[in-house]
């Protein structure tokens, strides 16, 4: 039986740490794919030679060339560059707008029926990009930010109860940004609703970190932004999927009608298995957490409206 095959696109840190990541789980032979001539390469030779310490046998190639993603099973995107000073909001989702239509092309050419996960940011607009561009069906398409900003809200609880963040049950929905909405009704501790646990004020301090968590880091690094937890949510999600395992994961999915949301790339629990996205779960919301899904959801619509006249993907 021919070996999996997955492709991974950008070698910087956030896509080396998910091709080791692979590796390390041996899901299955690891392409890592960047436009930069002999650095994903090499950063596959540093892989493949770490293999006989850690005990994996994964194979890792590195390459300049769509072609070598040829039948991948699944490709997760994490090209795109930062905002860099000068450049406004309207700059960036072109540039990686631009840079997200040429990978999905690439990768369709030699791999039409793999499974996109999609890191890059903005990352709600960007998924709606790489499924106009890819001709997908919407379920082969899911974007990664809810499992990172769920992981960092559970990791903020954890910190503040002193307990091991394995008990912490939480979730984050909408886009991935300040309109995020992490939700306190259902976070729990093993069960027990967190808002017994933390004062109301106090959980509202750890839902703004929640959202902010991502430029916390950024300050702190002052050169470079998050890479670890990213590239763990990406490669929880495609093992979810990969190995069909069936996940209760929150994913940037397509909504065509969930939530009262239409056409909106949004962060919602779904279900991943072998066939991407397979449901869509509703979950009861209060009031103001179901206003601030809708204001998030239209602030993606707005970028995809942008997106889409900067593309002509419309």
């Amino acid at each position: 039986m021919a070996t999996r095959k997955i492709g991974v696109i950008g070698g910087g840190f956030v896509g080396s740490t998910t091709a080791q990541r692979f590796a390390e789980k041996e899901l299955g032979d690891v392409v890592l794919f960047d436009i930069v001539e002999g650095m994903p390469q090499g950063k596959a030779l540093d892989l493949a030679q770490a293999a006989p310490v850690c005990g994996y046998e994964t194979g890792v190639y590195g390459t300049n060339d769509y072609a070598d993603l040829k039948d991948a099973e699944l490709v997760v995107i994490t090209a795109g560059m930062p905002r860099k000073p000068g450049m406004d909001r309207s700059d960036l989702l072109k540039v990686n707008g631009e840079i997200q239509q040429k990978v999905v092309s690439g990768i369709m050419e030699v791999a039409p029926d793999a499974t996109l996960v999609v890191v890059s940011n903005p990352l709600d607009v960007m998924c709606y990009v790489a499924h106009q561009v890819s001709g997908l069906p919407s379920n082969k398409v899911v974007g990664m930010a809810g499992v990172l900003d769920t992981a960092r809200y559970r990791a903020f609880i954890a910190m503040e109860l002193g307990c091991s963040p394995k008990d912490i049950q939480a979730m984050v929905l909408g886009g991935h940004g300040d309109s995020m909405v992490p939700l306190t009704s259902t976070a729990s501790v093993s069960g027990i609703p967190v808002q017994q646990l933390i004062a109301p004020d106090r959980l509202q301090e750890l839902v703004d970190r929640t959202r902010h968590g991502g430029a916390e880091i950024v300050k702190l690094l002052k050169t470079g932004s998050a890479y670890y937890a990213p590239s763990a949510a990406a490669v929880a999600m495609a093992e979810s999927i990969l190995l069909d395992q069936k996940r209760v994961l929150p994913s940037c999915a397509l909504l065509s009608g969930e939530y009262g949301i239409d056409d909106t790339w949004v962060g919602v629990p779904v279900v991943l298995g072998a066939n991407g996205v397979e449901k869509i779960l509703e979950v009861d919301l209060s009031d103001a957490d179901r206003e601030a899904l809708h204001a998030s959801a239209s602030a993606v619509n707005e970028g995809q409206q942008e997106i889409a006249g900067m593309l002509s993907l419309a």
